[in-house]
């Protein structure tokens, strides 16, 4: 995905009157999304204010979440876990391969087998139908299965592999429609099932279609589709733009933004892509071994991420308007100072484990 442009350098830092000259149009696009360079096809309804579709209640709420797959000595995959998600949020989870981010979002709905095992914490969520607060821990059987798809729905990593290959995607999204609204009639589910394929931008006439004869991208507006059939309030996205090239992540990514907007759910979006959050989130969770070390809106995490990991994931990423390290030099701290701190962090810990 494409990286964001370096933010200003503040005036303490050394390199402040090495600032490069920012054209017109930049100056005025910072101006706008309060200070943050971001790309204005993304950033458009995602800041707050008057049009923002992000409102101050809660859909979701985690409190010291533990997961833990129970093999030889036990992996603690996600420790302590706390979170509230804003009805109508974009929550970024970001960090290294194998630090818990899909653990936790499948700890979310209960979608883990064994040997993984929550072992504490709660997950609430609050309904908006009806006001109600829902233990999603407790649920079981049935009902459980209902609050998957109907309240809250998924999109896997690897999706554009989830789809059934012998089946038409007409099939599929009857599926849907036919396991949780049982009572709707055939007609009605195939002119919701054309409405869902417009509503992610395909022609209702590639509904007869089978999944190899879809281009990469289609297949993923596809899985969002079938997410979208039961009006989920909260969707959780599975890193949904891998394996896409970057003119169709894009696409994918305006799409999600304009359905947030439309019908109002908030978003779990998992992904490696630091700088993509930066551009689409409200705000950004960073986990790093089971822990979210750091939790803040997207412009204060680009401009003064507080934990050292936070600072040198940002400094990993290249630019593509300076040289590799522009995040660094923009403010964040020498590379090395960040890494002689992470060194320190370590040693405390372990010092405190010896100690325990």
């Amino acid at each position: 995905m494409s990286t964001p442009m370096t933010g200003p350098v503040p005036p303490d830092h050394p390199d402040h009157d090495a600032e490069q000259t920012l054209d017109a149009d930049s100056v005025l696009a910072r101006e706008e999304a309060g200070g943050l360079l971001v790309d204005g096809s993304l950033e458009e309804g995602r800041l707050g204010g008057a049009a923002s579709p992000v409102l101050e209640e809660p859909v979701l709420s985690v409190r010291d979440l533990n997961i833990v797959y129970e093999v030889g000595e036990g992996v603690h995959a996600v420790k302590d876990a706390s979170f509230t998600l804003r009805r109508g949020e974009i929550l970024g989870l970001a960090g290294e391969s194998g630090c818990g981010k899909t653990t936790l979002a499948y700890g979310l709905n209960q979608l883990h087998r064994p040997p993984a095992r929550i072992t504490g914490g709660t997950v609430t969520f609050h309904d908006r139908d009806d006001g109600s607060e829902v233990d999603v821990l407790a649920l079981q059987g049935q009902s459980l299965r209902t609050f998957r798809w109907s309240t809250v729905a998924m999109v896997f990593q690897g999706a554009m592999n989830s789809l059934n290959p012998v089946l038409s995607i007409r099939s599929q999204l009857n599926d849907v429609l036919t396991t949780h609204r049982p009572q709707m009639e055939r007609a009605e589910r195939r002119r919701r099932s054309e409405e869902l394929l417009e509503l992610v931008g395909v022609d209702r006439d590639r509904i007869d279609a089978f999944p190899h004869e879809l281009s990469g991208g289609m297949r993923q507006r596809v899985m969002i589709a079938m997410a979208l059939a039961l009006d989920p309030q909260l969707m959780i996205m599975d890193e949904p733009t891998t394996a896409l090239d970057v003119v169709v992540q894009r696409e994918i990514l305006q799409e999600v933004l304009r359905l947030r907007k439309e019908l109002g759910f908030a978003v779990v979006f998992i992904t490696h892509d630091l700088p993509m959050l930066l551009e689409i989130s409200d705000r950004i969770a960073v986990m790093r071994e089971g822990r979210i070390v750091e939790l803040d809106t997207a412009e204060n995490l680009y401009f003064a991420p507080q934990d050292p990991y936070t600072r040198r994931l940002l400094g990993s990423f290249p630019s593509l308007t300076g040289e590799a390290g522009d995040f660094v030099r923009a403010g964040f701290g020498d590379a090395e100072q960040v890494e002689r701190a992470e060194q320190a962090e370590h040693a405390e810990q372990a010092d405190q484990e010896a100690t325990a």
